[in-house]
């Protein structure tokens, strides 16, 4: 009896969730108005054969990978320091390090503008050192699109593999130390298997953010560098083409659900590695 009335508590969150999201989400990807879900299907296909549509694909996918890649990179060892800290700034510094995610997306990409811009500080850090004669125009760039994204996502890469990183003892680390091995092979042996989950999640997040975010892209990237983002944005609101759009929306859930499964898949070979 108790665990009916358990089950119908998640009853009304379950409805707001199909009413809400669900139903509508399929509605969109499938069949939007004034479009069947054989035209969608049929655009999708156009799209998957056509050359400029799988290059913003292979674009979308190549700087996901590149910023997943940097997030875990740069993250996960500022992560680890955080959490093997004993000073009492260590909360400070964490709270510091996830900051960023309080500010407005657009406020943080506005930063690069004046930074990457001709006139920006890079460019006249250059010009004034005598290295170029004219400053670079670096945005409009898969460079700028990266830094971006690194900078949009590195803290959700921090937070997920801090709390990992912190479930690991401490003491495995000593425990390795005293056994012989260094600090860079009691890394990789000992914290990296460990906190494995957490890396996954890391990925995950970033990844599937970073190949779904717009506002980083169309500033930074402009139509020279268009992703499925700023390509779904452009269907569904320069050209109202409704069926290309739905096939756009419909690759990028594919690649948000491909990438979840793998990470699934991946968490449980690490976990039982």
């Amino acid at each position: 009896m108790g665990s009916r009335r358990q089950g119908l508590l998640i009853v009304p969150g379950l409805a707001v969730l199909l009413a809400g999201f669900l139903i509508p989400s399929v509605i969109m990807l499938l069949a939007p108005p004034g479009v069947t879900t054989g035209e969608v299907l049929a655009r999708l296909g156009r799209m998957l054969t056509d050359p400029f549509d799988l290059t913003i694909i292979g674009r979308t996918i190549g700087l996901g990978l590149i910023v997943t890649v940097l997030c875990l990179t740069l993250g996960f060892p500022l992560a680890y320091l955080l959490a093997r800290s004993r000073s009492r700034w260590a909360g400070l510094l964490l709270a510091l390090a996830i900051f960023p995610l309080l500010l407005s997306n657009v406020v943080r990409t506005f930063g690069w503008l004046v930074i990457l811009g001709s006139n920006g500080v890079i460019g006249q850090a250059l010009t004034a050192l005598g290295l170029v004669e004219d400053a670079p125009q670096l945005l409009y760039t898969p460079v700028a699109i990266v830094l971006g994204l690194t900078q949009l996502f590195m803290p959700l890469a921090i937070i997920a593999t801090y709390s990992a990183v912190a479930q690991v003892p401490a003491g495995l680390d000593e425990a390795a130390r005293g056994l012989g091995a260094g600090r860079a092979r009691t890394f990789w042996d000992v914290v990296v298997p460990l906190s494995w989950p957490g890396v996954v999640v890391a990925a995950t997040l970033v990844f599937a953010g970073s190949i779904t975010a717009y506002t980083t892209p169309y500033l930074l990237g402009g139509s020279r560098q268009r992703m499925l983002s700023t390509q779904l944005y452009s269907y569904s609101t320069a050209t109202l083409d409704w069926a290309a759009a739905s096939a756009t929306a419909l690759i990028m859930t594919v690649l948000v659900f491909a990438v979840s499964g793998f990470s699934t898949l991946a968490g449980r070979r690490g976990a039982t590695t």
